[in-house]
């Protein structure tokens, strides 16, 4: 390690030692867990700090969707892997299809599982990686980092600033480097770590918290809500298939035996069963009123029924 590299790192926050854990090798596991809890209550805090900014992030996430781009995170080892985690759940979670929320990570899959030493130092990975996905100015694309000095995220930042894509920064560092090479940068700083340097603790968890809203808020922002119900989960496998019969049953107050009825007629899409049961159109006509709203259960049920069956239903 170069001494510009240790003097780079002793100026971030993520790698300096906490005061408060010093005496953590000599407690018995109570108190070490109890360290361990007090450290991750400062987590949220933190994230509340940059809400403006991981809103502004979902507004320009929301228009790359509208416009068929994407949201693509990169990142290397934990940052990596929890971009890779928050993607995968958004195609059985809200109906999307798989290219919607792409997942980098420096080294490829089998960084998934275990380190690829030196993979995450190569800028020209990021770009690479990028330009294999066929990047385009209509996406937008978060580059991960802790520390926020990745250079293979660096890397890809610059490519696809280049290219006119919208670009942001996650990072746990106010003096995060990548935050330079972004248009957004959200930087939920959480201080040090229980044990120094360890960024898969708090500053994993920050990570992770700020990750569910760009997609949560993101997707709600599409339409894949009803209420506060998954109306675009996929049923995929048997607790799915429970869950999305409860659905139509909380959203419409049918009894189990309707909506396993009327979701058998509508291939187990949850939305479009309630928008039939609620709206009393066939098929063929409730899936017309949805396409026609864009998605959006309420305002087709608003278009269709105007007393609103739905508000007396969950009052």
């Amino acid at each position: 390690m170069s001494q510009d590299l240790i003097q780079e790192l002793s100026r971030l926050t993520s790698e300096a030692r906490n005061p408060d854990t010093q005496d953590i090798d000599l407690l018995p596991t109570e108190a070490i867990l109890e360290k361990i809890n007090t450290a991750d209550r400062e987590v949220p805090v933190a994230v509340h700090r940059v809400l403006p900014q991981v809103a502004e992030a979902v507004e320009k996430i929301v228009d790359a969707f509208k416009n068929g781009g994407r949201l693509i995170y990169m990142g290397a080892g934990t940052s990596g892997r929890l971009g890779i985690l928050d993607a995968v759940e958004c195609p059985p979670t809200y109906g999307v299809t798989e290219d919607m929320v792409v997942a980098l990570i420096a080294g490829g899959e089998d960084a998934v599982y275990r380190a690829q030493e030196g993979a995450e130092d190569n800028p020209d990975l990021g770009r690479a990686d990028l330009e294999k996905i066929n990047l385009t100015e209509r996406d937008v694309v978060v580059g991960i980092a802790a520390s926020g000095r990745t250079p293979y995220v660096i890397g890809g930042l610059q490519y696809a600033r280049a290219l006119g894509c919208t670009t942001v920064a996650l990072s746990c560092n106010r003096a995060a480097a990548i935050a330079d090479e972004a248009d957004i940068a959200i930087l939920p700083e959480v201080g040090p770590e229980i044990l120094t340097g360890s960024t898969r603790m708090k500053a994993g968890t920050a990570q992770k918290l700020v990750l569910n809203m760009l997609t949560t808020a993101s997707m709600i922002r599409l339409g894949k809500s009803f209420y506060n119900l998954m109306v675009d989960v996929k049923a995929t496998n048997a607790k799915l298939i429970g869950r999305t019969r409860r659905i139509v049953m909380e959203a419409t107050g049918v009894s189990f035996e309707e909506a396993d009825r009327v979701l058998g007629q509508c291939d187990h899409n949850a939305k479009l069963a309630i928008m039939v049961i609620l709206s009393g159109l066939d098929r063929a006509g409730a899936e017309q009123a949805l396409e026609e709203s864009n998605g959006f259960l309420r305002l087709a049920l608003q278009q269709v029924k105007p007393e609103r069956q739905a508000e007396e239903v969950l009052a």
